[in-house]
């Protein structure tokens, strides 16, 4: 399946000054998160130091898929994180988990 870089930022609602774990619905969005990772549609992911951005890498068929997904984040839904770009990614160096390996029963 291929792997695709997923940018999201922070969007209007964002709290400034308040960490990750104090935004809104902070356990809602991990939750979600949690659960895409379960599912193997994510990867890897974590934040970019210095950034107003998060960077994703996700296993879909299509970035659609990806886009779908990510509007059901509740982050989303209340603009504390928009999607700013979605990009198919191959790896060159190194290797990620098999998709199988991902997935957790």
């Amino acid at each position: 399946m291929p792997l695709f870089a997923v940018i999201r930022t922070r969007g209007d609602a964002w709290v400034p000054g308040v960490g990750l774990e104090g935004q809104p619905e902070w356990r809602s969005h991990a939750d979600f998160m949690n659960g895409l990772e379960a599912e193997g549609l994510a990867v890897l992911g974590g934040t970019l130091d210095g950034a107003p951005d998060v960077l994703l890498v996700m296993r879909a068929d299509t970035a659609d898929v990806i886009t779908q997904r990510l509007k059901e984040d509740p982050w989303t839904r209340l603009d504390l994180l928009r999607t700013r770009w979605i990009a198919p990614w191959t790896v060159r160096l190194g290797t990620l988990p098999s998709p199988a390996a991902t997935q957790k029963p």
